[in-house]
């Protein structure tokens, strides 16, 4: 009897320190939804991340160049259709646009083993899967950044950001071993299936989400003049624009690195499947260390420092894999790069993201989202054309000690220019003018289904008129 007493107050002690605080995000259902979507998502997107590039380097022996290509074909819907896209998004509803990217996401993974099986896998079709990869990300993803900002107050989108952080996070620590593991039991191509699995899963899983979205387009729209009122803004908005040109220049670096990591860590490391795998739990360690402790870092020197120190981090890491040895100090250096990368992107990305969100009047929030990103991944293209021409002509190392430096001298430039160093709290929104083209009002609703917790403050908001972090790219949930 004693003992049975013991134990009921022992799990009622466990249950108190589990709890969640009484403000805690997750509380709130559509959120929790929307974090575990993401979660989700993140766990499949682990076997994309490693499959795709390893059926083209090790399956169809591509170059470096081609490696490059195929990056730069992902990245080139960003560059043709990011500005039209985020007029259009201005003008619908975000969900069920962002819910249609991933059913879409699903198909074109699966098309991969199909192909494969079918015994027409070849380079070309690998380039048209990116790009239309690309698409779905110019889209769906712009669609989910907008669609936290329906669920979160602003004032809490750096924690929201680091939440959704948190969730990829733990896909990555656990994800990739697993990855590697699969791919070497049944190979790249289809173990893309557990992927289109998991897709589907945050499809159901999103389609619960409660947000009251009422379109109401004016009569005067103006599909031009509203894709210019969105430029302008960015362009009229010192914050946007320094974030803009310092993301995308620390993009092209980032995108020089990646073409070549996969070909160096097989070719010059001589790692296999399962063990690239492993060493991407070093990502993972990276991406869950800064999402738990970024909104503290954060809070602490600024978001815009936060933002350089990222930049820092990240370019700390290429250069060390550019002198790793090709030994066993070597393959642990890789898995450092990793650590590095993970800390870094996630402390550039949820301050980038909450800063551009934060700034920004509700009409605009499509058109800057879709600006921003289009900004920031023009040089990516470039960047990653870079990394594979030099090294294919110079040497693999060469690549990421362009990536290590670019970033350096970005982190230095962008110091020195002095707004971003002097960004300590999130900004207040500028003001809405006539001449934004205001294309929808949205109305959130002021209660859910479910009780909401006093720190997540739900208001009536009359909107006239931005997911988680791929900690590598702006993507959908995964990110």
């Amino acid at each position: 009897m004693v003992s049975l007493v013991v134990q009921s107050r022992w799990w009622a002690v466990l249950r108190r320190r589990l709890a969640l605080p009484a403000d805690d995000l997750l509380r709130d259902a559509a959120y929790r939804r929307l974090w575990t979507s993401i979660l989700i998502s993140s766990l499949g997107g682990q076997v994309t991340m490693l499959a795709l590039p390893l059926t083209a380097a090790v399956l169809l022996q591509a170059t470096p160049t081609q490696m490059g290509l195929l990056v730069a074909m992902e990245i080139a819907p960003f560059v043709l259709l990011s500005l039209p896209s985020g007029v259009w998004l201005d003008r619908v509803r975000k969900l069920p646009v962002y819910i249609a990217g991933e059913a879409g996401l699903s198909l074109i993974v699966v098309s991969v083993p199909l192909a494969w099986w079918l015994g027409w896998l070849a380079m070309p079709w690998m380039y048209v899967v990116a790009f239309i990869m690309g698409c779905v990300y110019v889209v769906a993803g712009s669609a989910a950044q907008i669609v936290l900002t329906q669920v979160v107050p602003r004032e809490r989108l750096i924690e929201a950001h680091s939440r959704n952080a948190l969730a990829s996070s733990g896909a990555e620590v656990a994800g990739p071993g697993f990855a590697g593991a699969l791919i070497k039991a049944v190979g790249a191509p289809v173990a893309l299936l557990l992927d289109a699995c998991m897709l589907i899963g945050s499809v159901l899983i999103l389609r619960g989400v409660r947000v009251q979205e009422v379109l109401t387009p004016p009569k005067d729209a103006h599909f031009w003049r509203d894709l210019q009122a969105g430029v302008r803004f960015v362009r009229g908005t010192p914050l946007l624009i320094t974030m803009a040109t310092a993301v995308g220049l620390w993009q092209m670096c980032h995108h020089a690195a990646i073409v070549v990591q996969i070909l160096f860590a097989t070719r010059t490391l001589g790692l296999s499947e399962s063990q690239i795998g492993l060493s991407f739990v070093g990502l993972g360690v990276g991406t869950v260390l800064a999402s738990t402790l970024g909104h503290r870092v954060s809070a602490r020197i600024g978001p815009g420092p936060c933002l350089l120190l990222g930049m820092a981090v990240s370019a700390l890491g290429w250069l060390l894999l550019a002198v790793a040895p090709a030994n066993a100090l070597g393959r642990l250096l890789f898995g450092v790069m990793l650590l590095l990368f993970g800390v870094g992107a996630v402390l550039i990305f949820i301050n980038f993201l909450s800063l551009r969100q934060s700034v920004t009047p509700t009409p605009l929030l499509g058109r800057m989202t879709s600006t921003m990103r289009w900004l920031i991944l023009l040089p990516a293209g470039p960047g990653a054309l870079i990394g594979g021409w030099l090294g294919e002509h110079v040497d693999l190392r060469a690549s990421l000690a362009f990536a290590g430096v670019g970033a350096l001298a970005v982190v230095g430039l962008a110091w020195r220019h002095g707004l971003l160093r002097g960004v300590h709290r999130l900004p207040e929104a500028e003001p809405v003018e006539a001449s934004y083209g205001a294309e929808a009002s949205v109305a959130l609703p002021a209660a859910q289904d479910s009780a909401e917790p006093s720190g997540v403050r739900r208001e009536a908001v009359d909107r006239v008129g931005d997911q988680p972090v791929q900690a590598q790219a702006e993507q959908p949930a995964r990110g």
